[in-house]
């Protein structure tokens, strides 16, 4: 077993907290399913928000699914002219069977443009 690094990232549709808990929660709901997660298998989570969404943190979203007990950073994405807005991003740090091309990045709504490259 190895400690890899799972990307992804939603788009909100608006800057709320409804949004924020449906849009944070999908996607983490997402990156476990796909990578055969539980709980016990996290070693941390990042999560990052473009400046635009000031509503609540990311982080509020991840406990009310069920990862209060699982160590979470949230931060602030640069401000890059022309990026995407209303934009979480996450990097999942877990316990993984497998190799890195194994890991499965989810990306969903607009953030699918982020990285095509990783996107499912």
């Amino acid at each position: 077993m190895s400690v890899r690094a799972i990307r992804g990232a939603t788009q909100l549709d608006l800057d709320s907290v409804a949004e924020m808990e449906l849009c944070v929660g999908q996607l983490l709901t997402q990156m476990l399913e796909a990578n055969n997660l539980s709980k016990d298998d996290l070693i941390s989570i990042i999560l990052t928000a473009t400046q635009d969404l000031k509503s609540d943190f990311p982080a509020a979203a991840a406990r009310k699914i069920g990862l209060g007990s699982v160590p979470l950073l949230c931060s602030v994405e640069i401000d890059v002219v022309g990026a995407l807005p209303r934009v979480v991003r996450v990097m999942m740090h877990a316990n993984l069977e497998g190799g890195l091309t194994e890991v499965k990045h989810i990306y969903l709504k607009g953030a699918a443009v982020l990285r095509k490259d990783l996107a499912q």
